[in-house]
């Protein structure tokens, strides 16, 4: 179909699930079990349960591509990243936030090595529970580079192909147990641009060698809850041309994005975001069609997906699922009058 609708990928979590008043101030790149509400022996039942209510939520707000709401995760990279081998998850090193702020992060003392699948049964779980097209997510080679300290390598690059081929397995088996697209979260491409050109590119199609699946890269100026001042443009994108995934996710809402950007990936369906996660006021259908529009003045409907700027997930759960039913009307808007 034309202008389908997904989500990034996350969408907030219950309340009785997490603690979502302590995670609304961070994104964790370690493990943060004590965000949880649930008893660890109940934990893994209270995710699946949460997870049907976000496929749920997804499918009556009218949405075609769906996504488990990334209900496991505490945030979009650390349970991919601590469940590696070769890093020291008891003892987490420190880097750099996005806003320039030193965080807690994976400390890397050894190969990094994938032990076993880490997300192919919460695709069990959603493909189980929706009929339709089914999206899973993971965090990209480049940005868990960035996300780690490295007391092993001495080489950035070395380190990043490392996450590339244990990603690589990963996707390959998201995949086979049935996913329908897979979607690698690149944000820090966009915030270390020289790095990203000098061997990001090449951990990337590292991640999707053999790869035969949909592909999408989301690039993205970090949560609008955490960060309130964005660019207007990226300072990484039109290179993504030249990847191997097939599809790019940008956000373009709250950033107010030139699209004419978008003219320099010819190639790529775009995943563009039109749904503005820092304002809480609920946009119309009107408004939706008016930035799926601006879109279409260079990248022609077939290539386009309708999605939000990013992850919903640090907003009320109420205003989430308006927004998302707001985007999937205002795509329907846009999709009949391209049908005349």
């Amino acid at each position: 179909m034309l202008l389908p609708t997904s989500l990034v990928g996350s969408y907030p979590q219950p309340e009785w699930l997490i603690d979502r008043a302590r995670l609304s101030t961070q994104v964790p790149r370690v493990r943060a079990d004590d965000l949880w509400r649930v008893a660890p022996e109940h934990l893994e039942a209270a995710q699946d349960d949460a997870t049907i209510l976000a496929i749920r939520d997804q499918e009556r707000a009218g949405l075609d591509i769906i996504t488990d709401g990334e209900q496991r995760r505490e945030s979009y990279s650390n349970r991919f990243a601590t469940a590696l081998d070769g890093v020291d998850v008891e003892r987490p090193g420190t880097t750099l936030s996005r806003t320039g702020k030193p965080i807690a992060v994976p400390r890397v003392v050894g190969p990094i090595r994938r032990l076993r699948p880490v997300g192919v049964r919460d695709l069990a779980v959603l493909r189980a529970n929706t009929g339709g097209a089914v999206k899973a997510t993971v965090p990209g080679p480049f940005t868990l580079s960035k996300q780690a300290q490295d007391d092993f390598y001495g080489d950035a690059e070395a380190m990043a192909l490392d996450y590339a081929a244990a990603l690589n397995a990963e996707i390959k088996d998201l995949f086979a147990a049935g996913a329908d697209i897979v979607q690698i979260d690149e944000p820090w491409m966009q915030q270390h641009p020289a790095d990203a050109r000098r061997y990001g590119l090449k951990a990337l199609d590292r991640a999707l060698a053999g790869v035969t699946g949909t592909v999408a890269v989301h690039l993205c100026f970090g949560y609008a809850a955490l960060v309130h001042d964005k660019p207007s443009g990226y300072s990484f994108l039109p290179e993504l041309e030249s990847s191997k995934a097939q599809q790019v996710s940008i956000e373009a809402a709250q950033p107010g994005l030139d699209c004419r950007i978008l003219q320099t990936l010819p190639s790529k369906t775009i995943i563009v975001g039109v749904i503005d996660l820092a304002d809480m006021k609920v946009e119309t259908p009107a408004t939706v069609a008016g930035r799926i529009r601006r879109a279409l003045d260079f990248v022609p409907a077939e290539r386009l997906v309708i999605a939000p700027d990013c992850g919903m997930k640090y907003l009320p759960r109420p205003v989430a699922f308006a927004k998302m039913q707001a985007m999937a009307d205002g795509a329907a808007l846009v999709r009949r009058e391209i049908a005349g």
